[in-house]
């Protein structure tokens, strides 16, 4: 075959549906990492935006993706859980043409100009240039397998098929009695492996001649088919090099090693919880205040650091997705029943919403000692204490190397701290409306004052954000020791040692 681009026709012009059409069209063939390549080359002179929705990998990870795919070459995406592996694989099929031609009902996408199934060499011998062509969409060309330890060869490139055989009253050495894997199933196209570690070694061997020499052979009957794939394969770094479960000779034939990372910061992280997270509702309207929405990010990034988190296994992107939603679902709560116009979320939304946070984070064994629910408030709280003051440089620098503050302003908090020296107490409750929050805070000198200073509640916010602000900087003044809180949402002032 020789590789040229697919023939332009007017979108009014009917497509050839039989091979004598199809030929007097101009169509010729190409395999697909050339189809790829070409368009590829076509989105980069056009500045069209390469993998949309995919954030913080534009100068990363997507131009290690583009370097091999104008390469020409199978690539594996190396990274830990939630870092949008199977995301970008199923993007690439926007590298496709909008179709190409096919035998009609061929199972392996036979080309119309250089079948390799026995079916379709017969139906060519048979009809000539009366052959039926199909035009085959760029999702069809798209085969994605999870690797587990159960997959057989057969599943992944084929066997012989005795029902098959008799049904058809066809011998076993008849080369019609195969049942196609998922493999030959996606000649011309694209073959994704999510956690290729997990194959078994002698099905991952089975992979060797697909990427050395590009054809297959099933058990031990004499044919050999050709296929045209691009492969593509996902997998965890530590089962990658710790654990050894991808073979040496497999490895050595993935040409090119693509490193996926979590956002590198706290404005690329919540960009991404934003897009994914469902907070839009069917019902009352949904107003996320920033701070609730950093110290939720900041929660995700300060486990990554944590020593009591396993950082082999990594904190998902899915943690702050599913603790936003959650979070939105408890002021949802609470909206409803108190009779709010509007929901919006508190610092209490977040600590009500342990189970989002818990549930995604693989302790050390100090941590486990602790207890995944205190080290979830111990987040919780560090990443308040990170946001409630954006002036204190020197807080904000010693927990967030990336802080911007400017190191020549700080607020004073002093006459909140006074009055909680004096003796004086808050309860914050859960289930609280915002209009009595505000009440309450209304009684601690500065703090209104405070909140809409630091630009957390700026003049003219509704009660729900003014009253989430203010039990921001509360919560912050605890992560800072200058008061404390105790359950039920009770600050007070810092107990004598």
């Amino acid at each position: 075959m020789t590789p040229s681009p697919p023939t332009t026709r007017p979108s009014t012009t009917p497509l050839p549906t039989t091979l004598g059409a199809l030929r007097a069209s101009g169509y010729r063939s190409r395999t697909v990492k050339d189809e790829m390549r070409a368009n590829l080359i076509r989105h980069l002179r056009n500045g069209t935006r390469l993998f949309p929705g995919i954030r913080g990998y534009g100068d990363t990870v997507v131009p290690r993706i583009v370097n091999a795919i104008l390469a020409r070459h199978d690539f594996i995406l190396l990274g830990l859980r939630g870092q949008a592996k199977s995301r970008i694989l199923r993007q690439l099929t926007a590298l496709l043409d909008e179709r190409i031609p096919a035998i009609a009902g061929s199972e392996v996408n036979d080309d119309p100009l250089a079948p390799i199934s026995r079916h379709g060499r017969n139906l060519v011998n048979q009809h000539g240039d009366d052959t039926p062509v199909a035009w085959v969409a760029p999702e069809e060309r798209y085969v994605e397998k999870l690797a587990t330890p159960d997959v057989t060869i057969a599943d992944i490139i084929g066997d012989l098929d005795p029902i098959r055989a008799a049904r058809s009253g066809r011998t076993l050495a008849d080369e019609l009695s195969i049942h196609f894997g998922l493999l030959p199933r996606a000649n011309r196209g694209i073959f994704a492996m999510n956690e290729l570690p997990d194959l078994a070694p002698r099905i991952q061997v089975g992979l060797f001649n697909i990427l050395e020499e590009g054809d297959v052979q099933i058990k031990g009957y004499p044919v050999r088919l050709r296929l045209d794939l691009v492969m593509a394969f996902t997998a965890n770094p530590e089962d990658y090099t710790a654990r050894g479960k991808i073979v040496t000779p497999l490895k050595d034939r993935i040409a090119a090693e693509v490193r996926t990372h979590y956002p590198h910061s706290l404005e690329t992280g919540m960009e991404i919880t934003g897009q994914e997270a469902w907070v839009d509702r069917d019902g009352l309207p949904v107003l996320i205040p920033r701070f609730v929405r950093e110290v939720i990010e900041r929660v995700v990034f300060r486990a990554r650091l944590s020593r009591q988190v396993d950082k082999r296994s990594g904190v998902s992107q899915r943690m702050p997705i599913a603790l936003l939603e959650t979070v939105a679902s408890n002021a949802e709560q609470r909206a409803l029943r108190l009779g709010e116009e509007s929901v919006v979320p508190r610092i209490g939304d977040i600590y009500a919403s342990l189970s989002a946070i818990t549930g995604k984070m693989e302790l050390e064994y100090e941590g486990e000692l602790q207890g995944a629910e205190r080290i979830a408030r111990n987040l919780i709280l560090e990443s308040a204490a990170i946001s409630y003051n954006p002036e204190d440089v020197a807080g904000a620098a010693s927990m967030d190397p990336s802080s911007t503050a400017d190191p020549s302003s700080t607020a004073d908090f002093s006459s909140i701290v006074e009055y909680f020296d004096n003796g004086g107490v808050m309860q914050v409750s859960e289930e609280a409306s915002a209009s009595a929050c505000v009440e309450g805070f209304g009684q601690i000198p500065g703090l209104l004052e405070m909140a809409e200073a630091l630009g957390h509640a700026p003049e003219g916010s509704c009660d729900g954000v003014r009253a989430g602000a203010c039990e921001l900087i509360l919560e912050g003044l605890v992560g800072d020791r200058k008061i404390s809180r105790a359950r039920g949402g009770v600050y007070r002032r810092v107990a004598p040692p």
